[in-house]
C-alpha cells in the first residue's frame, strides 16, 4: 500500500476552495467541446452559403467527430503516462488553433481539415476533464460535482442553437468559431495557475502501432455509421470494404496491446466487472440520448408546428429533468456511499421514457411529449455522470486517464451508432409511408424538410407528411426502447464497491487494485 499512496489521488488533493476553482476552469474547457458543434450547426448554411461545396457539407461534422473519437483512447493515456496537466493544456492549445483556422478558412477543404483539427483537441478535452477530476476528487466526493457537468451539457444543447443564430446574424459566421479564444483563454489561464498535479515521467515509449490500428479501426466504424444508408447502401462495397477494415484493425489493436508494456488501452481494465458493463451502459446511454435529442426537435418542428430558431429550447424538458436528477443522485451517492441502485433506476425510466414517446402522434400535445421527455430525462440523469463515476472508481490511480477515455470513447461510439441506425429506420418509415399516401417524390433523397418547405406543401400532403414523420419517430424510439432493455437488464450486475473517499478507507473498501477494487467477470 505504501507504494501506492504516493500515487497522486484523492488524499493529496488541494484544499477545496481550489478544488472548486480548477472545476470551474474544467468545466468551461468541457463547454469548448460541446458548445461548438451546437453554433457550427446553426451557422453551416451561412457557410455553404459563402464557401460553396454544398456536396461536403456533411464532413465539416464528420471531420470533427472523427478526429475527436479516434483520439480520446491516445490523449488518456499519454495523460496517465507524462502527466494530466500538460497533456490537457496542449489539447486546449490544439483546439483554439484548430478554432482560429477554422475562422480563416476559405474554401470548404480548408475547413474541414481546420476542422479536423479541432476534433483532435476536443477528444483530449473531454477526457482531460475528466480525469483531472478522478484525480482530484475521490469518487465518494465526485457525486456533488455531476450537477455541474450536466448543467454544462444542458447550457451546450440549448444554447448552442440560439447563440449560433445571434452571432450568425450579427458577427458573421466566422466568429462562430473565435467565440472559442476567449472561453480557451480563460481556461488556459485558471488551469496554469491554479492546477496543481504531480509531474510524471517514464522511460516507456508509446505505442504507436497500438494508437495507428486503433485510429483505424474507430474512423472505419465511424464512416460506416455515417455513411451507411446515406452516402451509400449497406451492402455496397465501400461500406464492406470499411467493416473489413475496421475489424481488421481492431483484432490488430487488442492481439497488439497484450505485447506492448504500456497499451493504448490495457485489456486488463475490462476484466473488472463494473468496468465492462459501464462501457456497455454508457454505449447503450449514448446511443439513445443523441437519437432523442436528433429526431425529438424534428418531431416537434415538422408534427407540432414548434419554430426552428429556439430548436434547444424544444429539449428544456428532457435536460432539466437530466439536470435534476443527476445533482440528487450525485448527493445522495457523496452522502451514502451506494450507487448500485441508479443504473437500475436510470435504466429502468430511459426504456419507459422512450416506449412513451414512442407512442407519439399527430395528436399528440406539447404537454404530454414535455412529461414523455421529462422521464427520459429523469433515466438519463441517473445515468451519464454514474457510468464515469463506477468506471473511474473500477481501476487503479494509475489507470485511471485509459478509464475516463475508455468510457468516453464507449459513449461516443454509441450515439455514433443511434444516430446511423435509428437515423436510417426513422428515415426508411417516412419514405415508406409517403409514397404509400402518394407523395413519395417530396421526400426523394431526403426524408427531412425544412420549416419553410413545409409551409409551401399543399394540406394534404403536408398532413400525410406529418403522419410519415410520427410513423418514422414511432419506429426510431420504439428500436430505443428495445435497446434500453439491455441496458436495464446489465444494471442489475452491477457490484456495490465502496467508493473511495477522501478519509482513511474502511476495512471492505477498495485498496486501488483491480482485484481488490471490483469483482472479476
Amino acid at each position: 500500500m505504501a507504494k501506492d499512496e504516493k500515487q497522486p489521488s484523492a488524499e493529496a488533493a488541494p484544499e477545496p476552495r481550489s478544488v472548486r476553482v480548477v472545476i470551474l476552469a474544467l468545466m468551461i474547457a468541457m463547454l469548448l467541446a460541446m458548445l461548438d458543434n451546437m453554433i457550427v450547426g446553426t451557422a453551416m448554411p451561412t457557410i455553404v452559403g459563402e464557401l460553396g461545396g454544398l456536396e461536403h457539407l456533411s464532413w465539416v461534422v464528420t471531420a470533427y467527430t472523427l478526429a475527436t473519437a479516434a483520439s480520446t483512447p491516445i490523449w488518456g493515456k499519454l495523460g496517465d503516462m507524462y502527466g494530466r496537466k500538460g497533456i490537457f493544456l496542449t489539447a486546449i492549445v490544439i483546439f483554439l488553433i484548430g478554432s482560429v483556422l477554422s475562422g480563416m478558412a476559405q474554401d470548404m477543404g480548408q475547413l474541414i481539415g481546420f476542422r479536423a483539427i479541432q476534433g483532435l483537441g476536443a477528444g483530449g478535452l473531454m477526457v482531460g476533464v475528466m480525469a483531472i477530476i478522478g484525480d482530484l476528487v475521490p469518487p465518494r466526493e465526485r457525486g456533488k460535482y455531476q450537477g455541474m457537468m450536466a448543467a454544462v451539457m444542458a447550457v451546450a444543447m440549448i444554447g448552442g442553437p440560439l447563440v449560433g443564430g445571434t452571432i450568425t446574424d450579427h458577427l458573421g459566421w466566422r466568429w462562430s468559431f473565435y467565440i472559442n479564444l476567449p472561453l480557451g483563454a480563460v481556461a488556459l489561464a485558471m488551469v496554469t495557475t491554479v492546477l496543481h498535479l504531480p509531474k510524471k515521467r517514464t522511460d516507456a515509449r508509446i505505442d504507436y502501432l497500438g494508437a495507428v490500428l486503433l485510429a483505424v479501426g474507430i474512423t472505419a466504424i465511424v464512416l460506416v455509421t455515417t455513411w451507411g444508408g446515406t452516402e451509400y447502401a449497406w451492402d455496397s462495397a465501400v461500406i464492406m470494404e470499411l467493416i473489413a477494415i475496421g475489424v481488421a484493425s481492431l483484432t490488430g489493436f487488442v492481439f497488439s496491446q497484450t505485447r506492448v508494456p504500456e497499451p493504448i488501452m490495457p485489456l486488463h481494465i475490462f476484466r473488472s466487472r463494473n468496468f465492462t458493463l459501464m462501457s456497455v451502459i454508457g454505449f447503450l446511454a449514448g446511443f439513445v440520448m443523441f437519437g432523442a435529442v436528433l429526431f425529438l426537435p424534428l418531431y416537434q418542428q415538422s408534427v407540432q408546428g414548434a419554430s426552428a430558431t429556439n430548436s434547444g429550447l424544444l429539449l428544456l424538458p428532457m435536460l432539466l429533468s437530466m439536470l435534476v436528477v443527476s445533482m440528487i443522485a450525485g448527493r445522495v451517492t457523496t452522502s451514502t456511499g451506494k450507487y448500485r441502485i441508479f443504473p437500475i433506476i436510470g435504466g429502468g425510466l430511459m426504456m419507459a421514457g422512450l416506449f412513451l414517446l414512442s407512442t407519439m402522434d399527430t395528436g399528440t400535445s406539447r404537454l404530454t411529449s414535455g412529461l414523455y421527455m421529462a422521464v427520459l430525462g429523469a433515466g438519463m440523469g441517473f445515468l451519464m455522470q454514474i457510468t464515469m463515476l463506477v468506471a473511474q472508481n473500477s481501476v487503479e490511480l494509475k489507470d485511471m486517464g485509459v478509464a475516463s477515455s475508455g468510457a468516453t470513447l464507449f459513449r461516443t461510439l454509441g450515439s455514433s451508432f443511434g444516430v446511423a441506425i435509428m437515423g436510417a429506420l426513422f428515415t426508411g418509415r417516412v419514405q415508406d409511408e409517403m409514397a404509400a399516401r402518394g407523395g413519395s417524390q417530396i421526400t426523394q433523397g431526403s426524408a427531412q424538410l425544412d420549416a419553410a418547405s413545409l409551409a409551401k406543401l399543399p394540406d394534404q400532403v403536408r398532413e400525410a407528411y406529418e403522419f410519415a414523420v410520427a410513423s418514422g419517430t414511432h419506429a426510431a424510439f420504439l428500436l430505443g426502447a428495445a435497446v434500453a432493455v439491455i441496458g436495464f437488464v446489465a444494471a442489475f450486475f452491477v457490484k456495490e464497491v465502496p467508493l473511495r473517499g477522501a478519509g482513511p478507507a474502511p476495512k471492505d473498501a477498495p485498496s486501488g487494485t483491480p482485484e481488490k477494487v471490483t469483482e472479476t467477470v
